[in-house]
């Protein structure tokens, strides 16, 4: 081996552990947010039927708001990471700092407007009154810690977009014990029922935002940085914001598409597009994570003015995702035997997510290549592209969705559809990244 190999060895060697020094306590924190969703459901599921349903109803609302917001965890981490390359850590924190209160302010509107209106929103799904009234009552309480999840989506992305994805697992994972301890005390304990469910909750993410905004301000003062109401910085983190929020309104868009065609279809595709569609979410979290580690370092070399090495940072990543949604996939699709039944004992519903895992498994190799390559853009501050291209996506895939629709064809024909939505994403992610246009150097970037 040469000198010039064994150096290059060393370096992708460095490399590779920087992606999973982040990415797997990502991967943690990933897993572990939707717990609190899970906890509530275990502990309500033995109340009652309706007030499980009724979770349910308020879950989705809750998933849509909330996915509409990630931008202020995305936003952040990629500002935070190319200031801090560029060797501004006081400027990276002040952004950071900026991107908190954003969060705080939009989660206020979010807490009154939600709040106030739960009922008639809960109305939307016309679900039975029984199922209705456990709806609005737990996403009315819930609504009251907008203003803390916010806090916690910003919190995280200034921590990752310093390269601590450690603090942000610690403090969720405290956050789920707590939330499962209340929600057993008020529930059982002081027989609250629902309502205990969403105040536990509620009060479990107002102690785990302090717990990241506390972190977050010992670094301030460490680089003797001041939390004040800042307008210009705030109204420059809701503008660089804005193109992340559409490039969301697009996935959601498809997404909500996607769910209301297989509604459509019946009582049993519909179960079985449960089905899968969580089985997809799992594996998104393990997608997503080598994502969110790209997000942090390529906005960091970037600010530092290191285009090779973002350039080997994106081979890297993108090899690392094939192989997580190769290996994803095969066991996706060999261990079906093992844990179907533990979903349903319904044969026709077996049989319906067995006919649609093959293509399933074999969209995840493709997505993996876009959660990859849509990560680094975020990282690099190519928002504007990113808004444009999730239009053009959703454009490409709202026919193909809706042509299943009138067709009557079946799930198999709308998750290949979907798989329509996936190469399309891939060929307008792949093209931006193949050129040099998004590698924009130094502290600032223009989405």
């Amino acid at each position: 081996m040469t000198p010039r190999d064994a150096a290059s060895s060393s370096s992708g060697r460095s490399l590779n552990a920087e992606i999973w020094a982040l990415a797997l306590p990502a991967f943690a924190t990933l897993l572990a947010e939707p717990l609190l969703v899970l906890a509530d459901s275990a502990i309500i599921g033995h109340v009652s039927t309706d007030a499980l349903a009724g979770l349910g109803v308020a879950a989705s609302v809750l998933g849509l708001t909330l996915g509409l917001c990630v931008f202020l965890a995305y936003g952040t981490t990629a500002s935070v990471a190319r200031r801090l390359g560029a060797g501004d850590r006081a400027g990276a924190l002040a952004g950071g700092l900026d991107g908190i209160t954003l969060g705080l302010g939009v989660g206020v509107v979010l807490a009154a407007v939600v709040g106030a209106l739960a009922a008639p929103i809960v109305g939307l799904y016309q679900v039975a009154p029984e199922v209705a009234e456990p709806a609005s009552a737990y996403l009315g309480i819930v609504a009251l810690g907008f203003p803390a999840a916010l806090a916690i989506l910003a919190s995280t992305g200034v921590l990752r977009g310093l390269q601590d994805t450690r603090t942000p697992l610690l403090v969720v994972g405290c956050m789920n014990l707590a939330n499962i301890g209340l929600n057993l005390t008020l529930v059982f304990g002081l027989g609250w029922g629902i309502a205990g469910a969403a105040t536990g909750t509620v009060i479990a993410q107002y102690a785990a935002a302090a717990w990241l905004v506390s972190a977050v301000l010992r670094g301030a003062q460490r680089e003797q940085v001041r939390w004040r109401w800042h307008p210009a910085g705030v109204l420059a983190a809701a503008g660089a914001s804005a193109w992340l929020i559409v490039r969301t309104l697009g996935l959601q868009a498809a997404l909500l598409t996607t769910t209301a065609v297989a509604a459509r279809m019946g009582t049993t595709a519909m179960a079985a597009h449960q089905v899968l569609n969580s089985l997809w979410m799992l594996l998104v979290f393990a997608m997503d994570a080598v994502a969110i580690a790209a997000q942090a370092i390529v906005g960091r070399y970037l600010g530092a003015g290191e285009p090779r090495i973002v350039r080997s940072l994106l081979g890297r990543m993108i090899g690392w995702g094939v192989a997580i949604g190769v290996g994803g996939g095969l066991a996706l699709w060999a261990g079906q035997w093992l844990y179907l039944p533990w979903f349903t004992p319904d044969a026709a519903v077996v049989a319906q997510i067995g006919r649609v895992l093959p293509l399933l498994a074999a969209l995840t190799v493709v997505n993996a290549v876009v959660f990859v390559l849509d990560g680094v853009l975020i990282g690099a501050g190519d928002a504007r592209y990113l808004a444009l291209a999730s239009l053009i996506n959703l454009a490409t895939y709202l026919p193909l969705a809706l042509a299943v629709a009138w067709t009557g064809a079946g799930l198999e024909w709308l998750w290949l559809a979907y798989g329509g939505l996936s190469l399309s994403r891939l060929a307008t992610l792949g093209l931006r990244a193949r050129g040099t246009r998004w590698m924009r150097l130094g502290a600032a970037a223009v989405g």
